[in-house]
């Protein structure tokens, strides 16, 4: 297949939108991250990009913990706001209406309407010319019982939010197209 070398440049077409939660001056404030993800598994450890200049960023320096929630597609308004709008200017839990909880670490402000979130202290940051990259440790993770059943996520349920960002476009998850660790075994080797 023939190949155009473009500029420099991350393209990854679906990024799952977070909400990332931090105390910031004693309240609850949540800002959206269009990326990031899962970096380890055992511990769990997540990578996430937040501009510097982002106000939820000095209370995840200043408490060092987060949190992680992760919206479904019905919440694409809540998720679009906490990134357009600073916590800075406007109280966003009270604008979205979000019900906020704390588990075990009780400096990370969780999401309750968000079907699964992520308790996590802060283990490092690398800076970037453009992002802070926080990485965290998951502490503790919490999901809906309604997307939750006999030990397993129901994900056709949950149908987490995703982002396309060469079309500035917010997406739900498609069908399925096979099942991992086994569709691959289909290939023959001789």
């Amino acid at each position: 297949m023939p190949k155009v070398e473009l500029s420099p440049q991350v393209l990854i077409p679906a990024r799952p939108i977070l909400i990332v939660g931090a105390l910031v001056d004693g309240k609850p404030n949540f800002m959206e991250v269009g990326g990031g993800g899962s970096i380890s598994a055992d511990p769990p450890f997540i990578a996430l990009p937040i501009r510097h200049q982002r106000y939820t960023l000095k209370g995840i320096l200043d408490k060092r913990t987060l949190s992680v929630n992760m919206p479904s597609v019905e919440q694409v308004k809540e998720a679009d706001y906490t990134g357009i709008v600073s916590g800075a200017n406007r109280d966003k839990t009270a604008d979205c209406r979000f019900d906020v909880f704390y588990g075990k670490l009780a400096t990370a402000p969780m999401i309750a309407q968000c079907p699964v979130n992520l308790e996590c202290t802060l283990v490092h940051i690398i800076s970037s010319n453009s992002h802070m990259i926080v990485i965290g440790r998951v502490d503790a993770t919490h999901i809906s019982t309604e997307y939750y059943k006999d030990g397993k996520i129901n994900l056709d349920r949950l149908d987490p939010l995703l982002w396309i960002a060469s079309r500035a476009d917010y997406v739900g998850i498609g069908k399925s197209v096979g099942k991992s660790g086994t569709i691959g075994k289909e290939i023959k080797v001789q």
